[in-house]
C-alpha cells in the first residue's frame, strides 16, 4: 500500500467504501501499487495492469489489456467507442462488488497471466485514410509538422485525428490542426499535460 493511494482515497468525496474493497481485491491477487495519472494504479513486475478510479455516476476498474481478457460474465466494456485495448467494469454499490468478485478476481487473475505472459493486443492499424483532409493539407505544406506527426505514437496520432475529425465543419477541423501544431512539435498527444 502506498501513501499516495491512501490520501487519494481520505480525499474522495464518492465511492470510498467502493474502492477501498476493489483496493484490498487487487492487492489480495498479489499486485504492486502504484500511483500513477493522478489515479491508484496496480502493476506486476512493472507492467501496467489495472487503474482505479472513482467517476460521477460510478467507479471501475480499467484493465489496460482488457480486450484479451476472458470474460465468461460479460463484466468489461469499452470505456468509449474508441477504445482499442483497454476494458473497464463499472461499480454503484459495494453490494454489487460483493455479488461479482468471484468473477473480478478471475478476470484479475487472467490480467495478471496475460502480463505475465507478455501478451500483447492487436491494434486496428491505422492509415492515411484515418486522417482528415485538413491534416492531411497541413502535412504537405509543412514538413517539420509532417515529421512531428509522424514521429508521435500511433496512439497519440489515432488521438489527433478523433480531435480533428469531431469537428463538423472544415474550417473547425483546420482551425483544430492549427492550435494543436504546437502540442504535435513538441511531441504530445491530445490528453498529454505541456
Amino acid at each position: 500500500m502506498t501513501a499516495k493511494v491512501d490520501a487519494f482515497l481520505a480525499k474522495a468525496k464518492a465511492w470510498r467504501p467502493e474502492m477501498e474493497a476493489l483496493r484490498a481485491m487487487l492487492l489480495a491477487a498479489g499486485l504492486e501499487e502504484d500511483f500513477k495519472w493522478y489515479k491508484p494504479c496496480y502493476t506486476y513486475l512493472g507492467g501496467n495492469v489495472v487503474i482505479l478510479a472513482g467517476l460521477k455516476n460510478h467507479c471501475w476498474l480499467a484493465f489496460f489489456k482488457g480486450a484479451v481478457l476472458p470474460d465468461p460474465a460479460g463484466l468489461l466494456e469499452r470505456a468509449g467507442e474508441n477504445t482499442q485495448a483497454g476494458r473497464v467494469i463499472k461499480f454503484t454499490s459495494l453490494a454489487q462488488i460483493t455479488a461479482q468478485s468471484n468473477a473480478v478476481n478471475a478476470i484479475i487473475a487472467a490480467a495478471i497471466e496475460a502480463e505475465k505472459g507478455g501478451v500483447k493486443v492487436e491494434f486496428r492499424p491505422s492509415s492515411a485514410q484515418d486522417r482528415p483532409d485538413e491534416l492531411i493539407h497541413a502535412l504537405a505544406v509543412d514538413a517539420d509538422f509532417a515529421a512531428a506527426f509522424n514521429a508521435l505514437t500511433p496512439g497519440r496520432q489515432r488521438g489527433w485525428c478523433l480531435q480533428f475529425a469531431g469537428a463538423k465543419q472544415s474550417a473547425t477541423r483546420s482551425a483544430r490542426v492549427q492550435k494543436a501544431k504546437t502540442a504535435i512539435l513538441a511531441g504530445r498527444g491530445p490528453n498529454d499535460r505541456p
